[in-house]
């Protein structure tokens, strides 16, 4: 096989990609907007409950977009139940890992990033937590604006 093949192979092969995940991304890039204003705010608050009768502990309540964006992401194709496999396997310890491993990324890590988007979505089901930490710590907008670089808005050669 020549170069021009290899190089052409290669196009295909991203273009392939590309339409595998376009369908998936493409619903949750009407929450960029809404990330980046939210980016370092509070998107949960508590209720303690009204009336005469004082609760005895406190719930979180949710940001309604915040909860958009969660039900839309459970119902794409980009969700892997393995998530915890892709953070071990990239040595993921941190936020700070996250944001390092989303600026390298390329198109044949949209299987990393997918992990990294399941470990918030997914995550934050048992560890309601981990949704308002992904708006607040950028992550989740940080991912968002790399998937539609790389899937949506493509540079091919």
């Amino acid at each position: 096989m020549d170069y021009s093949e290899k190089m052409k192979t290669e196009i295909d092969q991203r273009k392939v990609t590309i339409m595998k995940y376009r369908p998936e991304v493409e619903p949750l890039m009407r929450y960029i907007p809404w990330l980046e204003e939210k980016t370092n705010s509070a998107v949960v608050s508590a209720y303690n409950g009204s009336g005469a009768q004082t609760v005895s502990f406190s719930f979180p309540v949710y940001d309604a977009t915040l909860m958009g964006f969660v039900k839309t992401a459970q119902k794409t194709e980009l969700m892997d139940r393995n998530y915890k496999y892709i953070y071990s396997r990239n040595r993921i310890r941190s936020e700070v890992d996250e944001h390092n491993l989303i600026s390298k990324a390329t198109l044949k890590d949209m299987g990393v990033l997918c992990g990294i988007l399941s470990h918030y979505v997914l995550g934050g089901m048992t560890k309601g937590s981990l949704w308002p930490e992904g708006v607040t710590n950028g992550v989740l907008l940080a991912l968002l604006l790399k998937m539609k670089m790389l899937v949506i808005d493509p540079v091919i050669e």
